[in-house]
């Protein structure tokens, strides 16, 4: 059997946490298999689907490398077939007309409610429906009287439903427009879906949906529903808990490797390992190993994931993604050094991508003040001394390596019979405007040599000013 997967979210908001998951799972199972994974974009909800949603999931998907083979489709370019197929149920007997009113329902279900009955529909159109002038009917499908259905989910194991649990739901409204539970199972038998992987709030859909899928004649798919994602409070994850759009976490300057490493995780392992490659990930998963009880979110564990991958992950490929985060601040990476090289000089101090940008930033244009706590205790009058005395030593350097300036610092600090922690300290405020940067040897290096000299100059004359002030 060739397996054919799908992700099929709706385009009523982001990308969402819960669904990158889903379509990570589905993604991995198709690649493992060397399937196909299909792209689905559930629209039929007019009023709540927008085209900016459609662009933040194919956008999402985008930047997690979630690839698909086929797709996106659109369930609203398919309404032509979702009326055939409620034909075929009409014409079959397996589908009817329902000319209930609102208020009939409402009395139904609330004398139903009255009598600690569950609300259902008890299927009065079922065999006599009367059409009544200026109705417009809804068209249910009909559901099997007896038997049950038998669901043998990859992760819930053995599910068992009644058919007398199950009303006859609608499939089209009065409208004529087709119902949610109708477009899936159309859409997955057109597209020969094998395994449909969900989450497992579409439980109680899978019963309804396969026994649609038997009247049509049609082979049911392997289905595999996912537990939930929870907060660290055990509520469900939502906004409240911190980011749950999967562009946000980009924003927020994870790489996009560290989010599919963390979301693996929530419910699926291999033993104790922690961090897996997407190599690794599509070798060894299984739908089997999901496990049934819902995950707990943990930031501090993704933050760590992150870090781990800017100091392990290929620095060119951390660069592609820092510059994009440059250009959140306003910076031109062509304006300043090679980013490679500042990735690997920044990475082992920076968890994020945007701390990674925000403490490159001196490297791509002129800092407007310095840190006053800095320059208070680093930009002295004797520190004023020792970096004229480096700068007309940095100014003789025919080579700007770090080891040419590593020698000049060091020869300046011999001299001055200082530790070298005594130059370094004020010559770092100096170029950056902070205590913080890489190894001063590297900063300078990377920032080049006119841009140092020049702001070992505004350092001197800044000293020169305040110490005017003083007396």
């Amino acid at each position: 059997m060739s397996i054919r997967t799908r992700f099929a979210p709706s385009p009523t908001g982001y990308l969402h946490i819960g669904g990158a998951r889903t379509a990570l799972f589905s993604w991995l199972y198709a690649r493992k298999h060397g399937g196909t994974f299909i792209l689905r974009i559930e629209d039929t909800d007019l009023e709540r689907s927008t085209a900016e949603s459609v662009n933040a999931i194919l956008e999402g998907m985008t930047w997690l490398g979630l690839d698909y083979e086929e797709g996106p489709f659109y369930q609203t370019h398919r309404f032509d077939r979702y009326k055939e197929i409620i034909h075929q149920l009409l014409d079959t007997g397996h589908a009817y007309h329902c000319y209930c009113s609102k208020e009939e329902l409402d009395d139904l279900r609330n004398r139903q409610m009255e009598n600690k009955e569950k609300p259902r529909y008890d299927g009065r159109c079922r065999y006599n429906p009367s059409p009544r002038a200026g109705v417009s009917p809804v068209i249910r499908f009909r559901n099997p009287d007896d038997g049950e259905v038998v669901i043998e989910d990859k992760v819930k194991g053995r599910v068992v439903v009644s058919n007398s649990e199950l009303d006859d739901l609608i499939i089209a409204r009065s409208d004529g427009s087709p119902t949610y539970n109708l477009c899936v199972v159309v859409d997955d038998l057109d597209m020969r879906v094998t395994h449909v992987v969900r989450g497992d709030d579409h439980l109680n859909n899978t019963p309804r949906q396969m026994n649609i899928l038997k009247a049509l004649g049609a082979e049911v798919p392997i289905y595999a529903h996912v537990p939930m994602i929870l907060g660290a409070d055990g509520a469900r994850l939502s906004k409240r808990h911190g980011a749950v759009s999967v562009m946000q976490y980009r924003d927020e300057g994870y790489l996009p490797e560290a989010l599919l490493n963390y979301l693996v995780r929530l419910s699926w392992s291999h033993g104790d390992q922690e961090i897996f490659s997407v190599d690794e990930m599509i070798a060894l998963f299984e739908l089997e190993d999901i496990n049934v009880s819902a995950s707990s979110f943990n930031p501090e564990k993704l933050i760590w994931l992150n870090h781990h991958y800017l100091m392990h992950s290929d620095p060119l490929h951390v660069a592609h993604h820092l510059r994009w985060h440059l250009g959140q601040l306003g910076l031109d990476p062509a304006e300043g050094p090679d980013l490679v090289e500042v990735v690997k000089a920044q990475r082992e101090r920076n968890k994020t991508l945007v701390d990674m940008a925000k403490s490159s930033a001196f490297l791509y244009r002129e800092f407007d003040a310095y840190d006053d706590k800095a320059a208070q205790k680093n930009l002295t009058a004797d520190s004023s001394l020792l970096l004229q005395d480096l700068r007309d030593s940095l100014a003789e350097l025919q080579a700007w390596d770090k080891e040419s300036i590593h020698a000049a610092i060091e020869a300046m600090a011999k001299e001055a019979e200082v530790k070298m922690g005594a130059i370094a300290q004020p010559l770092r405020v100096a170029v950056s405007g902070t205590t913080v940067s890489p190894p001063i040897d590297v900063t300078l290096a990377l920032l080049g040599k006119s841009k140092t000299l020049a702001r070992i100059d505004r350092a001197v004359d800044y000293i020169a000013n305040n110490l005017k002030k003083s007396t």
